[in-house]
């Protein structure tokens, strides 16, 4: 109410000085007219402009321009404290990979301690139909050679067939050429467990015995047959036991304990 009130006054100082250059024009010769306008001009236009700074004093129309000034220095601040937010984010996810990459290492080395290990990371994958190899990031500068088993922290991932420098080519045990000599856990019983084309994480076991007893549910791991793959590395568990119509047709499939197409860390086995 104070605010309409001052800008109500100030309203009628303006009126009455715009009556008295009106009157002073009506009762002045049209030779002095333009002299007067001019004169009114220069003495007028400030007062104007005076009376209008007033106006917006007393009503505080100044302090919105002011205001708006201050949120622009409040964004740009907002801003650029943002993008370095984002910038420490991106640092600490980079520093959280690292960790978490080495506690896998530490976890694996642990873990497989009866092996002399180097450890390892994917960097490259060929999980197709008929080829599922993978390649790491160590080679024969770190001791690695070919035939050496590859495990992860869930058990076996295949064995190394070719190598460089700085690089080793896996292939991976549900490889449709690759045969993997395993055995039951409980049983004992033997088999050949091979890849599959048509699933990336299940293994065919064949050659199996025809007195064997081998349950769905049980555990499989590496016989120590046929010259690649040291004895008692877990693979994983039988999933399910079909028997043909001659015990010879009998096969089961193996689900492996390695997921392919998330694996990140290995350990090549140097000693064995």
């Amino acid at each position: 109410m104070e605010k309409d009130k001052k800008g109500g006054i100030v309203g009628v100082v303006v009126t009455i000085i715009l009556l008295i250059i009106l009157v002073v024009f009506t009762n002045t010769g049209s030779e002095n007219v333009s002299i007067i306008e001019n004169i009114a001009s220069n003495i007028v236009m400030p007062i104007e402009n005076g009376l209008t700074y007033l106006k917006n004093k007393l009503n505080n129309n100044d302090k919105f321009f002011e205001n708006i000034d201050e949120l622009k220095n409040e964004n740009e601040t907002l801003k650029q404290k943002n993008s370095e937010l984002e910038q420490q984010l991106r640092e600490f996810e980079i520093i959280k990979n690292e960790n978490d990459q080495l506690k896998q290492e530490l976890n694996l080395a642990e873990k497989y301690g009866e092996f002399t290990t180097v450890p390892g990371m994917v960097i490259s994958r060929d999980i197709s139909n008929y080829s599922k190899t993978i390649v790491i990031n160590i080679g024969s500068d770190n001791g690695v050679k070919e035939k050496m088993n590859v495990i992860a922290e869930e058990g076996l991932v295949g064995y190394v067939v070719s190598t460089t420098p700085t690089t080793a080519k896996v292939q991976t045990i549900v490889d449709s050429a690759s045969n993997t000599s395993c055995l039951a856990s409980s049983t004992r019983d033997t088999m050949i467990c091979k890849g599959t084309i048509e699933n990336k994480s299940i293994l065919s076991a064949s050659n199996i015995a025809t007195d064997a007893r081998i349950i769905q549910g049980d555990s499989v791991e590496t016989s120590g047959l046929g010259g690649i793959y040291i004895k008692g590395i877990h693979v994983g568990k039988i999933k399910k036991v079909n028997e043909g119509a001659n015990k010879t047709d009998s096969y089961a499939t193996i689900e492996t304990a390695v997921d392919f197409e998330k694996l990140e860390t290995v350990l090549v086995i140097t000693n064995q």
